[in-house]
């Protein structure tokens, strides 16, 4: 795996009790300044972290780990459905040395991050501008992003993130042809999968910090799942710009050309979604 130190290890399943110990041992000396929790349930990892930040009682990054979570949440507060050990659900808190409009395009160089982790684990997947992971073009990964100033100064990113293990009969209606679950082999052991997923995150929270999504551009748009075709931008159902996907630029924004030969546009993340054009 990359940047995992060999380890022998119990071996556990993917429906065995996530271990901050195990995770802790595969992640090696990436973890090393990491503390690791694990719960077995919480509302959101995102929320528990953001308010730890705000209490100021966070003294190092921290990784929070849940077995289920009631209420989680994806970009735009839209809801993240999910059942008990049938997905990954963790968050990231993440302190940077640097002001908050830096971490402008945080989420696609994480979506990167998941991306080239889940190939080590022989998964190819592709990225869906902002903030999806895409398996055959059903979501797989999902990835919400929240930052906070605690009231030291220190600007922290908390940087969630929810993978399909599996999905449940009682699901399968609601998002089962719109949702992909990763194949058994990589979500065998959920403790290694997290290791891997924290150790190229740590790696790369570095590296962004010192030369942010400059790094990140090239790979992300090898890994774009529309490059080339035609999409459509909307807002709230409503279509705002069609035309032909380009990929990103150096800040993150995605690049269309419109139909009719216009200069290309700069799109903004915001409250905006992206879609394949049909016919």
């Amino acid at each position: 795996m990359r940047g995992m130190t060999a380890q022998t290890i119990a071996p556990t399943s993917s429906t065995g009790h996530l271990s901050s110990a195990r995770i802790a041992a595969f992640a090696g000396h990436h973890a090393e300044h990491c503390q690791i929790e694990v719960v077995a349930e919480t509302g959101s990892t995102n929320a528990d972290l953001l308010a730890r930040v705000a209490q100021r009682s966070l003294s190092a990054a921290t990784l929070l780990a849940a077995e289920t979570q009631t209420a989680g949440r994806g970009r735009a507060g839209r809801t993240w459905l999910t059942a008990p050990a049938a997905a990954l659900t963790f968050s990231l808190a993440w302190p940077f040395a640097a002001p908050l409009h830096a971490l402008v395009g945080l989420p696609l160089a994480v979506g990167v991050t998941i991306a080239e982790t889940l190939a080590d684990f022989g998964v190819a997947v592709q990225l869906k501008w902002p903030n999806d992971v895409l398996q055959g073009g059903r979501k797989l990964a999902g990835i919400l992003i929240e930052t906070a100033t605690a009231p030291d100064r220190q600007v922290w990113a908390v940087i969630g993130i929810g993978i399909n293990l599996s999905i449940p009969e009682p699901l399968q209606e609601q998002i089962g042809q719109r949702a992909a679950s990763l194949p058994a082999p990589a979500a065998q052991d959920r403790d290694l999968l997290l290791a891997s997923l924290l150790s190229a995150l740590v790696q790369n929270m570095r590296q962004f910090e010192s030369h942010g999504l400059s790094t990140f551009v090239e790979r992300w748009n090898r890994l774009h799942a529309f490059a080339g075709q035609q999409v459509l931008i909307l807002d709230q159902g409503k279509v705002l710009h069609e035309g032909r996907a380009l990929g990103i630029d150096q800040i993150g924004r995605l690049m269309l050309q419109p139909d009719g030969g216009a200069s290309p546009l700069a799109i903004m993340a915001g409250d905006i979604s992206l879609r394949a054009k049909e016919g």
